[in-house]
């Protein structure tokens, strides 16, 4: 769903001007990269599903950064260090597109979303499972990505008085070209 994450966040520039692309960007990934140092020092794992490959094969166990709980909290955290910025709404859009990876992956992901952290209280572990089914998995991530093309193309300047933004057709373009990237190297499972 990576590329679908980064639709999202292309999706909604239009509507938060005062936010930074690269930190929209960044909001629907903070989840991942909050992952990473965990991953790192094995507290949280990643591993090919059995018999899987391709689009979707990684099983995690990520039940500090992925679960509910997690999810919310490393939300609001980055929701507040954006107001500081952005202001309260640029932060309030920024906690909501990193909470919005957790409800992405709630879609996409087997059963491995626990509800608290380090899956306090053995709880039952979340997910719909899409990945299992990647024609519909596919078809999602590519609508966020098409989505996210357009909104994004959308909301750039046209430029004054009726002349056209010379930048905004390349500027379209090239986000167009790197969100089918990103849709091709997940489906291809690269990364």
């Amino acid at each position: 769903m990576f590329a679908g994450h980064f639709g999202l966040a292309a999706a909604v520039k239009g509507k938060a001007p005062e936010v930074p692309l690269w930190a929209l960007m960044l909001s629907t990934q903070w989840l991942d990269i909050a992952f990473g140092p965990l991953l790192a020092a094995g507290v949280e794992t990643m591993q090919p599903g059995e018999g899987e490959g391709g689009y979707g094969r990684w099983v995690f166990q990520a039940y500090y950064t992925h679960s509910l709980a997690g999810a919310l909290i490393l939300s609001a955290v980055a929701g507040l260090a954006a107001r500081r910025w952005w202001g309260k709404r640029g932060g309030t859009v920024v906690g909501g597109l990193a909470f919005s990876h957790w409800i992405l992956d709630l879609l996409v992901h087997r059963g491995d979303l626990p509800i608290l952290p380090g899956n306090l209280g053995n709880l039952p572990l979340l997910g719909f499972g899409l990945w299992r089914v990647p024609a519909v998995s596919i078809a999602l991530e590519g609508a966020l990505v098409a989505a996210g093309a357009l909104l994004y193309a959308r909301s750039l300047p046209r430029g004054r008085a009726g002349r056209a933004n010379r930048w905004r057709f390349p500027a379209a373009m090239a986000m167009a070209a790197l969100l089918v990237l990103a849709l091709v190297a997940d489906v291809a499972g690269v990364g």
